[in-house]
């Protein structure tokens, strides 16, 4: 279930993202009075205005609520929130309890030959 929001998250994000950049500024219908192009004609006369504004709203409270799922849902699966910590945390190092002494009756190693 959270790898499904959090993907659906994802596509909210990407499509808000592009939403956002598809609309014009508050001095873009400035530079249509002078003749430098149609403004608004790809959504109709009435301009993008009301149609990207209510899909932008619609999206961010979306994006909001996937937000608030997501954090929920990660608050009550507990744990630190990070995998490479608890992989780290189930791994353990067999230590010997006490070093162990080098055998001071051997040979030392033989010199090497030419």
């Amino acid at each position: 279930m959270f790898s499904s929001i959090l993907a659906f998250h994802v596509i909210i994000a990407a499509v808000l993202v592009v939403i956002i950049l598809l609309q014009h500024g508050k001095g873009a219908d400035m530079g249509a009075a002078f003749g430098s192009g149609a403004s608004g004609t790809v959504f109709g006369s009435a301009g993008s205005g009301s149609f990207l504004s209510k899909l932008t709203g619609w999206l961010g409270a979306g994006f909001f609520i996937t937000s608030m799922v997501l954090a929920m849902l990660a608050a009550t699966q507990g744990g630190s929130g990070s995998v490479a910590i608890d992989a780290a945390d189930d791994t353990t190092i067999d230590v010997p309890a006490r070093p162990v002494a080098p055998d001071r009756g051997a040979a030392p190693p033989a010199p090497p030959r030419d």
